[in-house]
């Protein structure tokens, strides 16, 4: 998995039909998507219970591109090997699922996978400074974690620009999960974020027999932030 700044869409699954994953995810990789996001929650870390990992071995022979999996549950370090087992390229772990959330990320690299690092909305940029030597990816939460369709949370765009600021020249992708459309990806992208979970900015209006309204929403918060992207000062 090379790593560029480009303006990546990974579409939330949570979002799709459940009873149709396979044709669900082969729907939104042909219509363009560039990662598959998973939200895992556990009714506890999150008031929401969702995927585990036999689900995400299921899908994993759909799945032709990424397979980014957020993991909204605590304690977390148990299940790392068992989602990495399942096929995850990508495991995210929230900061506030832990007391040490160093040795988690620790755990994530020594399965071979890419290690995230998602902060929740009350969760300043800051307390993710000694950690960026450590990460992949910092996914900032633009909704409270638990439920799909929440209004994205604006005065997170202050915290992306920091986190930006931070990061600096090493490769770590900024991740954006919450109220992604086409109205509020420029807003993101221009903060400096690339990849953008979406989940029914994509699903909505389309189905696995109308498969185009999937790449219709992938196209139009594509080019709306690639736009924003490319002129930062707007």
């Amino acid at each position: 998995m090379s790593f560029d700044r480009k303006i990546k869409i990974a579409p939330s699954i949570l979002s799709a039909d459940f009873a149709d994953f396979g044709r669900e995810i082969r729907a939104i990789e042909a219509q363009g998507a560039d990662w598959v996001h998973v939200d895992v929650m556990d009714g506890h870390f999150v008031p929401n219970l969702t995927f585990g990992p036999a689900m995400c071995k299921a899908i994993r022979p759909h799945i032709r591109t990424i397979m980014d999996v957020h993991l909204m549950i605590a304690p977390v370090d148990p299940w790392i090997e068992a989602f990495a087992d399942a096929g995850a390229d990508i495991i995210t772990a929230h900061l506030e699922a832990g007391p040490h959330v160093h040795r988690t990320l620790q755990a994530i690299k020594a399965t071979g996978k890419k290690a995230g690092l998602a902060l929740n909305p009350g969760t300043p940029a800051e307390a993710a400074a000694e950690l960026l030597d450590m990460v992949d990816l910092v996914c900032v939460m633009t909704v409270n974690p638990g439920f799909g369709g929440q209004k994205f949370i604006h005065s997170q765009i202050a915290k992306i620009e920091r986190l930006r600021a931070m990061i600096g020249d090493r490769p770590v992708h900024i991740e954006i999960d919450g109220g992604i459309t086409a109205e509020t990806a420029p807003l993101v992208a221009r903060a400096g974020a690339d990849v953008l979970v979406a989940g029914s900015g994509v699903f909505s209006g389309g189905s696995v027999q109308n498969p185009e309204i999937y790449g219709r929403n992938i196209a139009a918060i594509r080019k709306a932030a690639e736009a924003a992207q490319l002129s930062p000062e707007t």
